[in-house]
């Protein structure tokens, strides 16, 4: 068993422990290693802000956890969802995108799902970078093998934008909106970006990465100062933190349902939700994309093109740009 595996066993049987203690015996037998190795682990624990008692002949007890997510207590959150999520667990890399797409390159299976405690190269739309200080946020990618044309790849943008507004409302009581095409706003604010990226070739997609970043317990001074759009986190707009692993495990459970949603029943319930957490249709706003004009918005299509009626009455559809409402709706 790896380390990071025993690790987490530990930690799950000392979250499990209805005595609050467990001995070492215990320990050693249930994982089969020795008690060498099991302290190794608890200073391991105990390094990265996890306080355990050690008590002669009672053994180990937690009595303060940081937030941190736990593969064994995430396995057994998502038990039941259709897809069987593997998480993978990394503390520092560049890109939770690049790496999954590595996995996803050398046979990574569907419903792989890497996450990150801090990213050095986080990447947003457009080659943006994606601000990841550690221990505060979700930077989490998926890996899907949809049985899909590539045109079709796209829509499941809008299905991890719904994922991701439905876990928000679910854990934090706030009311997120979608901001076309992979934003995730409160109050006007950026909370979450997406990040989706295929392989594919003309006859069929061989992956896509569903990447998330999520500003969870974000503080203020955290943000730097050359941001193009005014973001947040959940902590600030709600003035009191949220865990990680309750987001994490309620954004996994909307996206299996979801997707399987999408895969039986094809996208137009996918945007019909969507649409549902968008409140631009009938405003007017202005697209910079290729060039810049103004218009009202009609909706979305089904491929995730915007709908959008520009003001000399002709019809658009919008395949990327970024999209603001006319009148000061975000800040």
């Amino acid at each position: 068993m790896a380390g990071s595996e025993t690790r987490s066993e530990i930690l799950h049987l000392l979250q499990q422990s209805d005595r609050g203690y467990v001995s070492g015996g215990e320990l050693c037998r249930a994982l089969g290693v020795s008690r060498a190795a099991v302290w190794k682990q608890i200073e391991q624990l105990r390094q990265v802000g996890y306080v355990i008692e050690a008590v002669p002949s009672r053994g180990y007890c937690l009595t303060s956890s940081p937030d941190h997510i736990d593969r064994v207590t995430l396995k057994q959150a998502l038990a039941d969802c259709r897809l069987d999520w593997d998480p993978c667990f990394v503390e520092n890399i560049p890109s939770t995108n690049a790496y999954a797409a590595e996995l996803a390159e050398k046979g990574g299976r569907e419903g792989t799902v890497v996450l990150a405690e801090q990213q050095s190269a986080g990447k947003g739309r457009l080659g943006r970078h994606w601000t990841s200080p550690p221990g505060v946020n979700l930077y989490v990618s998926m890996v899907l093998r949809p049985s899909i044309p590539p045109r079709d790849a796209p829509q499941l943008t809008f299905l991890s934008s719904v994922a991701v507004a439905r876990a928000v409302k679910e854990v934090t009581g706030l009311e997120p909106k979608v901001k076309w095409p992979n934003d995730i706003l409160i109050a006007g604010k950026k909370v979450a970006g997406l990040l989706n990226e295929m392989s594919a070739e003309t006859e069929g997609v061989h992956h896509v990465i569903l990447g998330i970043g999520l500003n969870v317990n974000m503080t203020q001074e955290q943000f730097p100062e050359d941001l193009r759009y005014p973001a947040t986190s959940l902590a600030l707009a709600a003035g009191r933190s949220f865990p990680r692993q309750a987001l994490l495990v309620a954004l996994l459970r909307h996206l299996d349902a979801l997707y399987g949603l999408y895969q039986h029943e094809g996208a137009a319930p996918i945007v019909s939700a969507w649409e549902s957490w968008f409140d631009l249709v009938g405003e007017r706003i202005e697209v910079a994309s290729d060039e810049t004009f103004q218009g009202t918005v009609l909706g979305l299509a089904e491929d995730g093109a915007l709908l959008v009626r520009r003001d000399n009455g002709c019809s658009e559809r919008v395949l990327a740009g970024d999209v603001r409402p006319v009148v000061g709706r975000y800040p």
